[in-house]
């Protein structure tokens, strides 16, 4: 196998990403996300590459002054397994501490690939009381599944809440 470029994602690549979602959203590997969330957040994304045909994607969404969310990761299913969602997720992880992110949240179904980058189950409040607040004035459905709020949870049933601390840079 070639290796994996990631690079950031452009408007084009909106098709792809939706492709992957129609793929794995059935399955409830991945929640399901409108056409307009895409493109409204296509900044976040990352596209995967092999020899030029995009093969995965991610992205980073920043919560708060240090907490991120990767979110969104997927590999087309013939190349699962195969190092493209771990490349995916080490530059995510990168770029968070690059911003000056020191915890990265994960709300996934995939917990063994999660715990193999040092995530660990995240039980209870993540952030204090005077964040959360301000965390309910956003509209942004990944902050609700970030809260865990009861609107979403029929949602995130079954995905597990998970937090890496990384070291800082």
């Amino acid at each position: 196998m070639s290796s994996v470029l990631i690079r950031p994602a452009r408007t084009s690549d909106v098709p792809f990403i939706l492709s992957l979602i129609g793929r794995y959203s059935p399955e409830r590997r991945m929640l399901r996300k409108e056409v307009i969330t895409i493109y409204e957040d296509i900044q976040e994304f990352v596209i995967a590459e092999i020899d030029s045909e995009p093969v995965g994607y991610g992205a980073l969404h920043v919560l708060w002054e240090d907490l991120a969310e990767v979110r969104s990761v997927a590999v087309k299913p013939d190349l699962r397994r195969t190092g493209v969602g771990r490349a995916v997720v080490s530059h995510l992880l990168k770029k968070a501490q690059s911003l000056g992110i020191r915890r990265v949240f994960c709300l996934t179904f995939e917990v063994d690939f999660f715990s193999s980058f040092g995530f660990k189950p995240a039980d209870g409040p993540i952030v204090d009381h005077d964040i959360y607040l301000e965390m309910l004035k956003s509209e942004d459905e990944g902050v609700a599944e970030f809260l865990d709020l009861d609107r979403v949870k029929p949602n995130t049933l079954g995905n597990a809440r998970m937090l890496l601390l990384l070291p800082e840079s």
